[in-house]
């Protein structure tokens, strides 16, 4: 059974209430959240753990019961409209992936990855091993975790890398409200426009 957070969190990834709230006590409804967010909007992506959990029936995920559902089940389950993400499928099966490893590896518990770490740079090995987790996002995912959640190992903002920096508006882990949002989108943007020049 999925561990909730002792001390719930209030976070704004969602930019919606009722998905923020899960956010905001389920260590693994985070998890997929951060692995939804590619391709599509950043509240599409922190919404998607609610929309799951409402559709298998609940107010929360279980990394146990996602990793068992047949895959062609739970990718309809997330491609049903309006869809979890832009590519439902293959973020399905990577949802799927990240739970079938929490359980091998954590005993289903998504908060025993940073629960009893004590060094960033541990924790970003933990992060970044696994599935659907590279370096960036398991460095944005550690940066949301020290900044808005708490977990501060020692060196974890030097793990983290620029995404541990103070002030600096480049991910989701810097988002606390509507007007962080917009500040976030438009570093993005900016580092979009400097690539391409």
């Amino acid at each position: 059974m999925t561990t909730p957070d002792p001390h719930p969190h209030t976070l704004h990834l969602a930019q919606r209430p009722e998905a923020d709230e899960l956010l905001g006590r389920s260590p693994l409804a985070r998890l997929v959240g951060m692995l939804l967010d590619q391709q599509v909007p950043m509240e599409w992506a922190f919404t998607g753990p609610y929309t799951i959990a409402r559709r298998m029936g609940g107010d929360d995920l279980d990394a146990r019961e996602i990793a068992a559902r047949d895959p062609e089940e739970f990718a309809a389950l997330l491609a049903t409209k309006p869809a979890v993400h832009r590519y439902p499928g293959s973020m399905a099966r990577r949802v799927q992936q990240l739970c079938q490893y929490l359980v091998d590896h954590y005993d289903g518990d998504a908060g025993a990855l940073w629960r009893d770490v004590d060094d960033g740079r541990e924790l970003l090995r933990r992060l970044n091993a696994l599935p659907g987790f590279g370096k960036q996002k398991a460095q944005i995912f550690l940066a949301l975790l020290g900044k808005q959640l708490g977990v501060t190992p020692t060196g974890w903002r030097e793990a983290a890398g620029a995404y541990g920096e103070e002030g600096a508006y480049r991910s989701v882990a810097d988002i606390t409200g509507p007007d962080s949002l917009t500040r976030v989108r438009e570093t993005k943007q900016a580092a979009k426009r400097a690539a391409k020049s």
